[in-house]
């Protein structure tokens, strides 16, 4: 980072609250770095730590002190690309400062310089409400969500994927158990985004919760089931909703299904033809979505509805509805044995 947007970062300890969010929000990093009179790291801010502060009734007029983190994550200057690069995954950061022997800060490592992913503002919502019905016993004291795949939760894992593609602003909507989500995601910062909840009084299906949306979306956004793990790159999945001019997009993978007998052809009455056990392919959904911020005019507020539903509403008036056919992974999780089989897979398609 050069000098000068290091500077621009940079924050005495006794500045006020209110100083420290007009850093955060000139850099456009979401984090103040704050130095001592020789430089030194003391300790950083982000955004979600002052959103934590306030929430705790700090006062913005009163001393970073009382939000500031002390003992941020850093690196050492000369540490090996890769060890940053593992710090920075591993811990779901989007910068991690870093300092001289002395401990003077000389330099701001950035994931999207690192990993070459510049942070998106395209908001993701991700449905995590479902009871998870097909998954009982687990799911009895744990929501589907919340189930352990790679030695992490299965929403951790799809947040970090969209982490790593620099998505970074999450809405996440609860039903089910929604404090154990809750209490283990926070507000996100420790995962390197940005989270807020869209709380489920009622089931309201894939769609419905969207008419709960605190804010509606300025631009296209992301839709998607919280028991997926996919590899796909969703910057492709957004550009391809903007060429077709949707207002809707949902991402469909090819099923097959094969007949267990052979299918007899005829016509008036004679056969044409005998097709031994034939396989029959067919697009499905995927769980996967883009809508345009007008697809929300076609929610009432508070009723349920599903996707599907929302997405044939838009066809029928005359809106294009995109169909984005997966290729990469794709796991619904959906079954103890779709489970099972997520967690044997999981090292080699993520890990490698």
């Amino acid at each position: 980072m050069k000098r000068d947007a290091l500077q621009s970062l940079t924050i005495a300890p006794d500045v006020t609250l209110r100083s420290a969010l007009e850093a955060i929000d000139r850099s456009k990093r979401q984090i103040a770095l704050v130095v001592d009179d020789d430089g030194r790291l003391l300790a950083t801010v982000t955004d979600g730590d002052v959103r934590r502060g306030l929430l705790r009734g700090a006062d913005l007029d009163g001393p970073v002190r009382a939000v500031m983190h002390e003992n941020p994550t850093v690196v050492t200057e000369g540490a090996a690309q890769a060890e940053t690069r593992k710090i920075i995954r591993d811990k779901r950061l989007q910068h991690v400062p870093v300092l001289d022997a002395e401990g003077r800060l000389v330099d701001l490592a950035l994931a999207e310089e690192l990993f070459g992913v510049a942070p998106k503002d395209t908001r993701v919502v991700l449905m995590a409400g479902g009871l998870g019905t097909r998954l009982r016993p687990l799911t009895e004291t744990v929501p589907k969500p919340m189930l352990n795949v790679g030695g992490k939760p299965l929403l951790e894992q799809i947040i970090g994927v969209f982490a790593d593609q620099g998505f970074w602003r999450i809405s996440i909507s609860v039903n089910y158990r929604a404090e154990m989500v809750r209490d283990y995601f926070g507000d996100g910062s420790d995962f390197g985004v940005s989270i807020d909840y869209i709380e489920e009084k009622q089931r309201m299906g894939t769609a419905g919760a969207l008419s709960l949306l605190s804010e509606p979306p300025e631009g296209p956004f992301i839709v998607m089931n919280g028991d997926l793990l996919v590899t796909l790159q969703f910057a492709d999945l957004l550009a391809y909703h903007r060429e077709k001019s949707a207002r809707g997009t949902l991402v469909v993978r090819e099923y097959e299904s094969q007949i267990p007998y052979g299918v007899v052809r005829s016509e008036d009455g004679l056969m044409t033809g005998i097709e031994e056990k034939p396989v029959e392919r067919y697009f499905v959904n995927g769980g996967i979505y883009v809508l345009s911020p007008e697809a929300l005019d076609h929610l009432t507020p508070g009723a349920p509805l599903d996707m599907p539903d929302l997405l044939l509403r838009l066809r029928a008036e005359g809106g294009n509805v995109g169909v984005f056919p997966l290729r990469d992974y794709w796991r619904d999780i959906g079954r103890i044995d779709d489970l099972e089989a997520a967690r044997s897979e999981f090292d080699s398609i993520f890990r490698d």
